[in-house]
């Protein structure tokens, strides 16, 4: 599976892993897995440093409305986006642009940064 994840319910955290080709199918079933596991208002890392993205620009508006879909659901937690190379970064901004959601989101080059900035994150 393209997209391995780990949640820590004691600490609202949830660590994603992507490798390979990543797809919409893959991160839409990530996000399913995280709802049902009751974690959408957890913090979350989303390491796409070992991917490669194989994702259209509809396939981003779709991520993007299913994002605002989960606002009805309750709060959703602070995401850091991990993306090493220009066209993961250039992916992971244009997500950002669709998937608004009243939470924080950042997208960093370094895994160490985004932990770093994560962990600041304060539960509401």
């Amino acid at each position: 599976m393209p997209v391995q994840w780990t949640v820590s319910h004691p600490t609202r955290l949830v660590i994603a892993i992507a490798k390979g080709e990543l797809r919409l199918m893959d991160i839409e079933t990530y996000l399913d897995e995280v709802v049902t596991a009751n974690a959408l208002a957890y913090r979350k890392i989303f390491d796409m440093s070992q991917a490669t993205p194989k994702l259209s620009d509809d396939d981003l508006l779709a991520l993007g409305a299913r994002i605002r879909a989960y606002i009805a659901l309750g709060q959703i937690g602070p995401l850091a986006i991990v993306a090493t190379t220009d066209e993961s970064y250039e992916q992971a901004m244009m997500f950002a642009t669709l998937a608004v959601a009243d939470r924080p989101l950042r997208i960093f080059r370094e895994l160490h940064l985004a932990r770093q900035w994560l962990d600041a994150q304060l539960e509401p």
